[in-house]
């Protein structure tokens, strides 16, 4: 495989850094390397791990959210591949290997623009390194391919229409928030509406979307950037993550004033994010105000199209999903196989299974006489709110993905 017929010769190595390619005797390491992220990216992987382990240089890609190793590089060239690893970015410093270190790679893989933000560590075997790929086509996801069904669309569509208020995404780390934000602004990106991002950092770069990084160290804060962009007149707000009080009070009433806000913040389910904004210390009437709708979310592997084949639920799964015999009279249970498409694994990619709290003047009443969170799920559920394991259900019993996957990923799911 040829160096230039995958990564372009002229890739863009971080500013300042556009003329380093390298000497004839560091060939063989920028080939490595380039090779290594073309097999990343070739193989839809999300993270790059090279870790440094007492007999051996490992490396792993992280593929559908699972590590899985790789032909590893002899442990000697360990140092080297790290080094030329710093070099691309243009910004980091081969001689310091005692601190911890950032940077950003840019690279241009069959002809497509691939950001890579790179991470090393020290460690007691010698720096680890993480790469973060942001492919930029991940951003042509419509809301169809980010898992919801034409009901959950519906409702969805129907929430980032609204022309103010808060849309919260909640979930933990990793569980696809950013992806959901994204997919929303480019649903609703249209010439007469302004829209401003507020990013830290900013993942990928959008059309006709204006997107501010925070930077703590120049004092440009999400407060700060907020209370700026707020005099720019945007119609629409996306805020990375709501962190702290000032952010939250800034959003809240930047959504009582006409503007719609979407933000993210780290709960487990829904109804939970309402006691997270109080702890933080918003005043539960801005809550009740402003909020709209709280959507939590998990991903989970879809089964691979090209080889998944029909299958049934044991008593185990039937019990853990509580699935009544009824509900699989018209269900299309099937089960992960194995083929070249997916190397044997039986999933090829994720989608997102959902729970979508919409906010009515009830809600807003028990927000504001500061009821507990089990009595908000009672009232989302009576509202038809499906938890995360019911919608997992449905994605079961479409054929969509595994009752395995649907258990292990909503272990600590409230019904």
């Amino acid at each position: 495989q040829k160096l230039g017929e995958d990564i372009d010769l002229g890739l863009e190595i971080g500013d300042g850094a556009e003329g380093i390619g390298g000497n004839e005797a560091d060939a063989p390491i920028i080939r490595m390397v380039s090779m290594l992220l073309v097999e990343a990216h070739r193989m839809g992987a999300s993270d790059i791990h090279l870790e440094p382990l007492d007999k051996k240089f490992r490396v792993r890609f992280r593929v559908d959210g699972v590590l899985q190793e790789m032909q590893a590089p002899p442990k000697r060239l360990q140092s080297a591949i790290v080094s030329r690893l710093k070099i691309m970015t243009g910004s980091m410093s081969i001689a310091e290997k005692r601190l911890p270190q950032d940077g950003r790679i840019r690279v241009k893989i069959k002809r497509k623009p691939i950001d890579l933000r790179v991470s090393t560590i020290p460690t007691n075997h010698g720096e680890t390194v993480v790469m973060r790929i942001l492919d930029k086509s991940s951003l042509m996801f419509g809301l169809p391919e980010l898992g919801f069904l034409s009901d959950d669309q519906e409702i969805f569509e129907r929430l980032i229409k609204l022309p103010e208020g808060i849309l919260l995404i909640t979930g933990p780390t990793g569980c696809g928030k950013t992806t959901t934000l994204y997919a929303c602004l480019n649903y609703i990106n249209k010439p007469d509406r302004k829209i401003i991002t507020i990013e830290e950092p900013i993942e990928y770069q959008m059309n006709g979307i204006n997107q501010v990084q925070v930077s703590s160290e120049i004092g440009m804060t999400f407060p700060a950037a907020l209370r700026s962009i707020l005099r720019q007149a945007p119609n629409i707000i996306m805020i990375g993550e709501i962190r702290d009080l000032e952010t939250a009070s800034i959003a809240t009433n930047a959504s009582l004033t006409g503007h719609l806000v979407f933000s993210t913040l780290h709960t487990n389910d829904a109804p939970s994010a309402v006691a997270r904004l109080v702890d933080i210390g918003v005043k539960p009437f801005l809550v009740a105000s402003s909020a709209r709708a709280i959507m939590a979310q998990r991903l989970v592997r879809r089964l691979c199209n090209n080889c998944k084949e029909p299958g049934e639920l044991s008593e185990t799964d039937l019990r853990a999903l509580c699935i009544e015999p009824g509900q699989l009279h018209e269900a299309q249970v099937m089960k992960p196989v194995g083929c070249e498409q997916c190397r044997q694994i039986g999933y090829k990619g994720r989608m997102g299974i959902f729970e979508i709290f919409v906010i009515d003047d009830e809600v807003r009443h028990m927000i504001n006489k500061r009821s507990s969170t089990l009595m908000l799920r009672r009232r989302a559920r009576e509202l038809g709110m499906r938890t995360l394991r019911e919608d997992g259900v449905r994605k079961v019993l479409a054929g969509l993905t595994s009752a395995e996957e649907v258990i292990s990923i909503t272990i600590g799911d409230v019904s």
